[in-house]
């Protein structure tokens, strides 16, 4: 039995996480504040769904930049069709283009949605004088993989979400989620990028990858716990649970037979 003891002991430690793995932003008091916080856009990327709507003081002159509306026919519990006036948008190809109305094959691709927006405003202005347009990525989306308690492929409604917020829509990182080494696959003008991100340094909040682009995949990986544990079964937690049990309940006996 005494052999016993060491070993269930061992486990037990084994199983404690210190605290400078679980958490997040230690070291921010000791960072200075930022006057001003750096501005971030997006880049236009390739299969981008891009929603983009020309206005102008008279309506009429600015149609022939518009793509027209379709009639799309819906049915639902045998009721008749509808039809809904859906805009069409533009889909950014292979080779980073867009076919815009009037302007002909235009590139996005590599561009801040500002600077896109600028460029379409000096080319359209030959035309119209202060149009007026909007922009907006439709397909914006971030997926989460690994030790989250909701993995998952998130959309995001707005052009920015940091790797924090993508990480709470997930449900956060389980108590078995490797802080320290998140990893973000990026993809830009075809090429991929591995990056890692440590979450419990306050310092990641200035890295490149503290916001996340679209089509960005965020990987948490187990620790050595879960590693460990997942050859031993799904029930480790209970076998550590009963393992600690047993360990005082042995102490006892040990302690009252002396």
């Amino acid at each position: 039995m005494k052999k016993i003891i060491p070993f269930l002991l061992a486990l037990f430690l084994f199983s404690c996480a210190s605290r400078k793995d679980v958490v997040y932003y230690q070291g921010i008091d000791g960072i200075s504040p930022q006057e001003k916080s750096a501005t971030y856009e997006i880049k236009m990327q390739p299969d981008d769904l891009l929603m983009i709507i020309v206005s102008a003081e008279d309506p009429e002159i600015a149609v022939p930049f518009n793509l027209s509306s379709i009639s799309v026919q819906s049915r639902g519990n045998m009721e008749a069709a509808i039809g809904q006036q859906t805009m069409q948008m533009y889909l950014v190809d292979a080779n980073g283009t867009i076919e815009f109305p009037v302007l002909g094959r235009v590139k996005v691709s590599g561009l801040s949605r500002s600077e896109v927006l600028g460029m379409l405003r000096e080319k359209i202005g030959v035309y119209i004088k202060n149009p007026i347009i909007n922009l907006r990525i439709m397909n914006f989306k971030v997926s989460v993989q690994g030790e989250v308690t909701v993995p998952g492929t998130y959309n995001i409604d707005s052009e920015r979400i940091t790797l924090i917020e993508a990480l709470s829509k997930a449900g956060d990182l389980t108590i078995y989620g490797k802080r320290n080494n998140i990893l973000i696959i990026r993809e830009i003008d075809g090429l991929k990028s591995y990056n890692r991100v440590d979450i419990t340094n306050a310092e990641f909040i200035n890295s490149p990858f503290y916001y996340l682009a679209q089509n960005d995949v965020v990987y948490v990986e187990p620790n050595k716990s879960k590693i460990n544990g997942a050859a031993v079964g799904s029930n480790t937690g209970v076998i550590i649970s009963i393992s600690s049990l047993l360990i005082t309940l042995i102490t006892l006996i040990i302690t009252t037979t002396k």
